[in-house]
């Protein structure tokens, strides 16, 4: 058979992959002992917001970047051809625009929940919580995908049965995730993105020379049609396009690197502004790099199997397009060690997307729905249930793992269909806060729950129509042949050949002949369109509701909460007409605003400040309190009492006429 020569999973292939599974674990060990005395939950959702630049910008970077990626990116590469790689360029701007529109809008806010804004912005708590809701649905989502991935990537090339692999996946993720928290998960995600990065180069690299070298694989594609960039078609139920690809990659990566919780959580876990920017702005290398190397690797492999004469997925070889990479792998790295770094690096690539999701999910569901509920207690019971929240995500996420395995297709259209349906109108909300003043909390409750149904109805509507068929052609002549006998003669490749288009016209033609309703029709509407579509419905039904209900005046919300739009993106224009654009509106620098003292605020015992730390402040002057020791705040700032008409303000019920802040 054409597939004699594949290795199997050695000894120490399984000790390379039990290692960094151990590493992963040991990580959130190591932060569990060092924080265990007085961990708060501010240190375990967000690292005490001192966390360091490149480790952050690593984690944003791999908590998206996942084992999805690896394995879907070759296969649609593989099978669809080289248009995908278009769809870089659209990331580049959606990273772009998140840095200079939503960074400044909610870093200055030192928020937990990235949904806190919209309570602030909208004066509701209900306008949070349909934030808070679409969140936990799309992670949900994200993470079963991304749990499912390696493990039919591991089923392939070991036989380990899938459930036993997603529930390992799930099962580390949550431990480390559920002692160290924040900190643990960053440092994690960093030492996990090493590993992706060495298993796709060995792939890139070794995949290349076997195929004779990058110019004969750039031409054997090219030979099969495969080459092909700039597809301006418009009809939006075209799969890929050049607008699909830039339009869906813009909206879609916006959301995700803007207001998506687990990026607004970890670059507000740093300690200014510029070097929040700079983390999300540093992504754009990282991109680059993961993107080029993933789609070579499926250029790569089509060579190599165009050169042997049999694809693997068509031969009947593989079940899947998602198990080619795998597959790939155990043909081309045939070094001890190499198989099992790959697998490593496909489990990296799940582990970090998990635990991302997973410290997200914990901090937006204490901080937005539990909190108010707990109480006065005490810094340890809390911390305790952010951990617990952790557990009952874990499971969730290894729940819909499961059902992930009836999906069709590549891991990679599966991830960005549904997670793309929720993304949208997350972004549409946040949209309709910041660039729309009028607009109140009902529209933002209308529009986002409205943008969330529509997008994934069209998601899950797509997969009850019949498997949509490529229009290429793929290697399959020697497929039935051992390996001593694929040196065919001309005649024989090219009957068989003949064939294979023959088939391939058949079934294609058949299925043109689905007569689709009225409503299946929608159903067609390329999958990258569907973040899009959620924006467009929050904001245009937001909107209409808005003004419907009764708009908010401009006078009513606080510019800290807008968005200056045409500042940001155009801030070539002369000042006059950006003024003119932005309503004469003025907005504060974002380096300027400060967040609610209400939120930064330990009001301490009135003789606490030690007699050094006492100041007088325009004119205002405090009285001696004597030098016991005293615990300030996190930013330094200390709560004095202050001297009026010579009350005694220990004696008095209202303290806050009492109190006044001041920074030492």
């Amino acid at each position: 058979m054409a597939d004699a020569t594949v290795r199997q999973f050695e000894a120490w292939d399984w000790v390379l992959f039990a290692l960094i599974l151990g590493i992963s674990a040991a990580i959130g060990i190591y932060y569990a002992f060092i924080g265990r005395k007085n961990q708060t939950t501010g240190e375990f959702l967000m690292g005490n917001r001192n966390m360091k630049l490149i480790p952050v910008a690593v984690s944003i970077l791999v908590s998206f970047m996942s084992a999805i990626l690896i394995l879907g990116t070759p296969a649609e590469m593989y099978t669809e051809g080289t248009q995908y790689f278009i769809y870089l360029f659209g990331m580049i701007i959606a990273v772009i625009l998140a840095a200079l529109i939503f960074v400044p809008l909610l870093y200055p806010l030192k928020l937990t929940s990235s949904f806190e804004y919209l309570e602030k912005r909208f004066k509701s708590k209900a306008a949070k919580l349909t934030g808070t809701i679409l969140m936990i649905i799309q992670q949900i989502l994200y993470m079963g995908i991304a749990s499912f991935a390696p493990s039919t990537a591991l089923e392939a090339v070991t036989g380990f049965p899938t459930w036993a692999t997603i529930i390992t996946v799930g099962l580390v993720s949550t431990f480390y995730t559920f002692l160290g928290g924040m900190k643990a998960v960053v440092w994690t995600d960093f030492f996990q993105s090493l590993v992706m990065i060495a298993g796709l180069l060995a792939i890139a690299i070794q995949g290349a020379i076997r195929a004779g070298g990058l110019e004969k694989v750039w031409q054997i594609n090219y030979d099969w049609g495969r080459i092909q960039f700039f597809d301006f078609n418009p009809d939006p139920t075209q799969r890929h396009s050049f607008w699909s690809l830039i339009v869906g990659a813009s909206v879609g990566w916006m959301s995700t690197y803007g207001v998506n919780q687990a990026s607004v959580q970890r670059y507000s876990a740093l300690s200014t502004l510029y070097k929040a920017k700079s983390a999300v702005l540093l992504n754009i290398i990282g991109v680059i790099i993961l993107v080029t190397v993933t789609c070579l690797a499926g250029i790569v492999m089509f060579a190599y199997y165009a050169t042997k004469g049999c694809d693997p997925w068509k031969g009947g070889i593989v079940a899947n397009p998602n198990q080619l990479i795998p597959h790939f792998v155990m043909e081309i790295l045939g070094y001890p060690g190499l198989p099992g770094l790959f697998i490593s690096c496909l489990f990296s690539g799940a582990l970090s997307t998990m635990s991302s999701c997973l410290n997200a999910l914990s901090a937006v569901t204490w901080e937005d729905i539990l909190k108010p509920f707990v109480g006065n207690r005490s810094e340890s019971y809390k911390t305790w249930v952010t951990r617990i929240l952790v557990l009952v995500y874990g499971a969730a996420g290894v729940g819909f793992a499961f059902m992930a395995q009836t999906l069709g297709g590549t891991v990679l259209q599966a991830s960005l269909s549904f997670t793309g349906a929720a993304s949208g109108p997350v972004l549409g909300i946040f949209l309709l806060a910041g660039v729309f003043p009028w607009a109140n909390w009902i529209g933002c409750v209308s529009g986002g729950l409205i943008g969330l149904a529509l997008p994934l109805w069209i998601s899950f509507g797509a997969y009850s129509l019949p498997a949509g068929k490529t229009h290429l052609l793929f290697p399959t002549q020697n497929c039935n042949l051992t390996a001593s006998a694929m040196a065919t003669t001309l005649a024989t490749t090219t009957n068989l050949t003949a064939s294979t288009v023959a088939t391939t016209s058949a079934t294609t033609t058949a299925a043109a002949y689905y007569q689709l309703s009225t409503v299946e029709y929608l159903y067609t509407v390329s999958y990258l369109w569907y973040p899009s579509i959620g924006v467009a419905t929050a904001v245009v039904v937001g909107l209409i509701v808005s003004f419907a209900t009764g708009p908010m005046s401009i006078d009513d919300v606080d510019p800290k909460y807008l968005i200056p739009l045409f500042d940001r993106i155009f801030c070539c224009l002369p000042a006059r007409f950006r003024r003119t654009l932005r309503c004469n509106l003025e907005f504060e620098n974002p380096e300027d605003i400060k967040a609610e003292e209400k939120d930064h605020q330990i009001i301490i015992e009135p003789r606490s400040i030690p007699q050094e730390k006492q100041k007088v402040y325009e004119n205002e002057s405090y009285e001696e309190i004597p030098p016991p020791p005293y615990t300030p705040t996190t930013n330094g700032e200390l709560i004095a009492m202050k001297e009026s008409n010579s009350i005694n303000c220990e004696q008095q019920n209202t303290p806050s006429e009492c109190i006044h802040s001041i920074r030492l």
